[in-house]
């Protein structure tokens, strides 16, 4: 690992709530998540995995994560499509703003691997092109966790004068 590589605290968890909506693309985050975790030192058993029906379930179970003390950070992964059954960009920004509320209110970090394309149709090219950008946005998110984690200790640590 380089100097600007995340690193591992030990002792330290982590959690994942990932919607089952399209589970076949979010998953992809799941997955590039946990092999970045894994290559930075982090443990398997230092990662719980929560899934839930669907992006609107995921601030309540990342908050109720956030405030049960066991998580250093939580990261929050789903893909919100227009399937014409509600306002697009109300439900994204509904959930994005209910987990920024959360990590707020609970000085828990929220790390977001949540997508809201305007256009995503159920093709192949769709579905192919938004299984690569959620392994790259599962790798982000591992390593954004690991760095707000640890730029987050190192504020807590009193510094000498």
């Amino acid at each position: 690992m380089s100097q600007n590589e995340p690193v591992h605290t030990p002792g330290t968890r982590y959690a994942l709530v990932e919607a089952a909506w399209h589970a076949d693309i979010v998953q992809q985050a799941r997955d590039a998540f946990l092999q970045e975790m894994a290559r930075c030192g982090v443990p398997a058993d230092a990662i719980d995995v929560v899934d839930v029906p669907g992006a609107f379930e995921v601030p309540l179970h990342v908050k109720r994560l956030a405030l049960s003390g066991r998580y250093a950070a939580v990261v929050a992964s789903a893909l919100v499509v227009d399937d014409g059954t509600y306002r697009h960009d109300f439900m994204a920004a509904s959930v994005i703003d209910a987990l920024m509320r959360v990590q707020l209110d609970t000085d828990v970090p929220v790390i977001l691997a949540v997508l809201a394309p305007h256009h995503f149709h159920e093709h192949a090219e769709h579905r192919k092109y938004f299984m690569r950008h959620f392994a790259v946005k599962g790798l982000e998110a591992a390593q954004a966790c690991l760095r707000t984690v640890e730029a987050l200790r190192r504020l807590s640590v009193p510094h000498a004068r």
